[in-house]
């Protein structure tokens, strides 16, 4: 099963979309895109226009998502300081959660915790 694109965050690992690849196709990051030091603006726009859901751990985009609304989606994970593996398994352990959060038009964020 897969779900819709994910745009990963500057904070995030760049190795995140290989390692996802079979669940979340499509993905990348903000690096491979041109987009390294760009501005939460910036990301969003791409995002927006791109179709893109974003994962970040940044609450800035949470605040965007609620001031602005969908789209873009945004994947919030409250994770702290955590390894690139366990932020891979959250993102797998909440994969039919993701994918519904995707599949629903008007709900912006969707705040993922390590479990």
């Amino acid at each position: 099963m897969k779900a819709g694109r994910l745009l990963f965050d500057e904070n995030l690992s760049p190795r995140l979309p290989t390692a996802l690849s079979d669940t979340f196709p499509g993905s990348t990051h903000v690096r491979v895109v041109g987009l390294k030091g760009a501005s939460d603006q910036t990301i969003w726009e791409f995002a927006l226009k791109a179709g893109f859901t974003i994962v970040t751990k940044d609450d800035d985009f949470k605040s965007l998502s609620l001031l602005r609304g969908a789209p873009p989606k945004v994947v919030w994970l409250l994770v702290g300081n955590t390894s690139t593996a366990e932020i891979q398994q959250c993102l797998l352990r909440y994969f039919s959660t993701i994918e519904s959060f995707i599949a629903e038009p008007t709900t912006s964020l969707l705040i993922l915790r390590k479990s």
